[in-house]
C-alpha cells in the first residue's frame, strides 16, 4: 500500500470521513466513573475537567452536569464541528489541540481525561502536559471500552471471524505500520516511569448499554480500523460485513436488549 498523500497525521487521517455513526454508536463513560473521580479529588462538583482526546464530545458531555466547566480537546476538525452541533450544555467547550499541547494554563484543572483515546498519544510528550494542566491534588483518568458482552454467543462467535479479517487486511495492506500507536497495557507503566503522579492505579468498572442488530454494525463502523480498510479499497464484501451484518440481523434483530460492558480505568493523582 502507497503511504497517505492526506497531510494530516495519520492518527488523524484515520478518523476522518464518518463523525456522525462515531458519534451515534460509541459508549458514553459509566455513570459511577464520575462519582469515583470526584472522591478521589475531594471534589463533588470540579472546577474543570479537560478531556483530551475529546473526539465528538461523548466523554465530555459525561462531565456537563458533574463540573462547572468542561473543555474537549481534539486535533480533528470534522469531529469537533460534530461535538459542537452535538454538545447543548453551556459550561461545555471545545478547543482544536494535541494532548501534548493544550492551550490551557498551568495547574487549571481538577480532573484531566483520555477516553478512549491516549494509545493514539506520545506518553512521553502526552503526560507532561497532563501534569502541567493539574492542580496538586488533581487526577488523569484514561478510560477504555475493553470487553462487550451481546445477548447471543453466536454473534460474538461470528464478530472474532470478521476482526481477524480485519486485523489480517490491515497487516497485509501495510496500514498498521502507518499509524503510530502505544499499547494500552502500557499505560499504567507510562505513567508510572514518569514520576510525574504520587499514586496511580487501575481498576474495572462495568455498566449496561441497550443493542440490537443495528448498534452492532454501527459500531463497527465507527472504527478507524474499518474505514481505513474502506479508504484502502477494501469493500464490505471483502471485508466480510455483508455476513455479519445477515448474522446481526438473524441474532439480535432490531428489539434493544441489555449488552453488558467493561471500562478500565487507570488513574494517576500528581
Amino acid at each position: 500500500m502507497t503511504k497517505s498523500s492526506s497531510p494530516l497525521p495519520p492518527t488523524v487521517e484515520r478518523f476522518i470521513g464518518f463523525a456522525n455513526v462515531y458519534d451515534d454508536f460509541r459508549p458514553s463513560p459509566p455513570a459511577d466513573l464520575g462519582d469515583i473521580l470526584t472522591h478521589m479529588i475531594h471534589q463533588p462538583v470540579p472546577g474543570l475537567v479537560v478531556d483530551l482526546g475529546c473526539g465528538t464530545g461523548l466523554s465530555t458531555r459525561f462531565w456537563a452536569e458533574r463540573a462547572r466547566m468542561v473543555v474537549g480537546v481534539d486535533p480533528n476538525t470534522e469531529m469537533l464541528a460534530v461535538a459542537r452541533s452535538r454538545t447543548l450544555a453551556s459550561n461545555v467547550a471545545y478547543l482544536y489541540g494535541y494532548g501534548h499541547r493544550v492551550a490551557l494554563s498551568r495547574g487549571c484543572a481538577d480532573i484531566v481525561t483520555c477516553s478512549q483515546s491516549l494509545h493514539w498519544m506520545d506518553p512521553e510528550l502526552t503526560l507532561p502536559e497532563v501534569a502541567r494542566l493539574l492542580r496538586t491534588g488533581g487526577v488523569f483518568a484514561v478510560y477504555d471500552h475493553t470487553s462487550l458482552v451481546l445477548p447471543a454467543w453466536e454473534i460474538e462467535a461470528a464478530q472474532r471471524v470478521f476482526q481477524d479479517r480485519a486485523d489480517a487486511l490491515e497487516n497485509e495492506l501495510g496500514i498498521v505500520a502507518q499509524v503510530p500507536r502505544w499499547p494500552k497495557h502500557d499505560h499504567l507503566p507510562a505513567m508510572q516511569a514518569s514520576g510525574l503522579f504520587r499514586y496511580t492505579r487501575e481498576f474495572t468498572l462495568h455498566h449496561v448499554e441497550m443493542g440490537n442488530s443495528r448498534s452492532l454494525i454501527g459500531g463497527i463502523l465507527s472504527s478507524g480500523q474499518i474505514q481505513s480498510l474502506f479508504k484502502a479499497g477494501v469493500t464490505e464484501k471483502e471485508l466480510g460485513l455483508d455476513v455479519l451484518q445477515e448474522q446481526a440481523h438473524q441474532l439480535l434483530g432490531e428489539e434493544l436488549r441489555p449488552w453488558y460492558l467493561s471500562v478500565h480505568v487507570r488513574i494517576g493523582i500528581v
